[in-house]
């Protein structure tokens, strides 16, 4: 992966055509549309290819979340029927849900995001969605809110939630209902949040934004938003404050069972290369721990750790400073401290490396996406243990054609196996230069 060129600048190109294309909203995608044979007898398939037309989005940065039921769901940063429009773009981003039904695919649109000037959000980006404890789906967009100029932005981003209509619908065509539980205003409010949300054990939502906060510089901040009667009420949990903190966090946060705070900044830190962080409620507030600070051992950190049940953090990074090499990481409790070790190292990959946190299934194996840069556009991979160490699994190497490139996704698995996610680009439509991305799925 290495000189490879960050697929973001292609997104920002997008170029759309003039007139309109109909798009039947509702689509089945044959599991035959694309196969590719892999190895260990797995095989790659192209569940939907997005088009940017209509109600359907384009650039799927954000990754999967999957039901009880087995469906997904995502965002798409462009796309959809609202009314944004620049040099580079049409539409403010999409929430999508995918079916499985017999041996194929229901694509079904959501809802498009109207912009700051209908105070809404606008362009959900990495975070992606969360399922709340009562089942509907909450996120975060990256501008949008009030009308209010944030840094140059139309709005400083938002929080929202969507539920299936009360009554039963009128069509399955029929838009989910959104409503914007908080619209971010500029510092020293956190601006611009990008991460995924988290629920804590009273239902309180946590996240993070990449700027905003008290601090000179605006480095970023941390939120909590409360449940009350039916609304919600924002407050800063901690401003990040560099060095030797860290600054600009990509990543949101995972609570564990104690109430604790996970997550990463994707610079700060002694060296500015990022930091992985704890923040531990004390008595009415918060107090940060930096647990690991990056420097030559895999740098800019985007994804939110993951924990395993004996409280090991488990993430990676996108990029390495002094070695160009982005890797895999553990951080283990260790004597009243946490020891750091590298499980995998991804050679030659400055800027290429996973952005999106790990999963781990029940056997304790790790999955993930490298996003790449240009050739070749990203993979997806597996991270076993194995005797004392662990052994990597290439799954698929993308070529940012018909089957997408540049992953940014998690990846999500169902009970039989399958592993499913998104590529920011490549696929089959020709509506964005460089393609509008895809759904793709792994079956063993």
């Amino acid at each position: 992966m290495a000189g490879q060129e960050q697929s973001a600048a292609s997104t920002f190109d997008i170029n759309w055509r003039t007139g309109t294309v109909a798009l039947v909203l509702v689509v089945m995608f044959a599991m035959s549309n694309m196969a590719v044979p892999m190895a260990q007898g797995q095989t790659f398939h192209v569940i939907h290819n997005f088009t940017s037309q209509g109600q359907d989005g384009a650039s799927p940065y954000a990754g999967l979340v999957m039901d009880h039921a087995g469906n997904l769901y995502g965002v798409t940063e462009y796309g959809g029927n609202g009314p944004c429009s620049s040099q580079y773009t049409r539409g403010c981003g999409s929430v999508f849900k995918m079916t499985h039904s017999g041996s194929g695919w229901y694509y079904q649109p959501l809802y498009s995001f109207r912009g700051w000037g209908n105070n809404d959000g606008a362009y959900p980006y990495f975070g992606g969605l969360t399922i709340g404890p009562d089942g509907s789906l909450y996120g975060t967009t990256l501008e949008g809110g009030e009308a209010a100029n944030c840094a140059g932005s139309p709005g400083c981003g938002t929080v929202f939630n969507l539920k299936p209509p009360v009554t039963r619908p009128a069509s399955v065509l029929s838009p989910w209902t959104e409503k914007v539980l908080y619209r971010f205003q500029p510092a020293p409010d956190g601006n611009f949040p990008e991460g995924k949300l988290a629920f804590d054990s009273a239902g309180s939502l946590y996240g993070t934004t990449v700027y905003g906060g008290t601090n000179y510089y605006y480095w970023g901040a941390v939120f909590k938003l409360t449940p009350a009667a039916g609304e919600w009420t924002e407050s800063v949990v901690y401003n990040f404050n560099s060095p030797p903190d860290g600054e600009q966090s990509f990543s949101g946060v995972f609570a564990d069972r104690a109430g604790n705070l996970y997550g990463t900044t994707f610079a700060g830190g002694v060296d500015n290369a990022g930091a992985l962080f704890q923040l531990t409620p004390s008595g009415s507030g918060w107090t940060e721990s930096v647990l690991h600070t990056f420097i030559t051992d895999g740098t800019q950190p985007y994804a939110t750790p993951i924990s395993d049940g004996a409280g090991n953090l488990y993430g990676a990074t996108t990029a390495g400073e002094r070695t160009n090499n982005a890797v895999i990481y553990e951080l283990s409790p260790y004597y009243g401290g946490w020891a750091y070790s590298i499980l995998y190292t991804f050679r030659g990959s400055y800027d290429g490396g996973p952005a999106a946190p790990l999963m781990m299934d029940a056997a304790g194996n790790l999955y993930g996406t490298a996003k790449g840069m240009n050739d070749p556009y990203g993979s997806v991979f597996k991270l076993s243990p194995y005797n004392g160490g662990w052994v990597f699994t290439n799954l698929h190497t993308f070529t940012r054609g018909s089957d997408g490139g540049n992953p940014y996704s998690n990846v999500v698995m169902d009970a039989q196996g399958n592993l499913y996610g998104t590529a920011s680009d490549g696929g089959s439509s020709a509506n964005c230069p460089g393609g509008c991305g895809v759904v793709w799925e792994i079956t063993p």
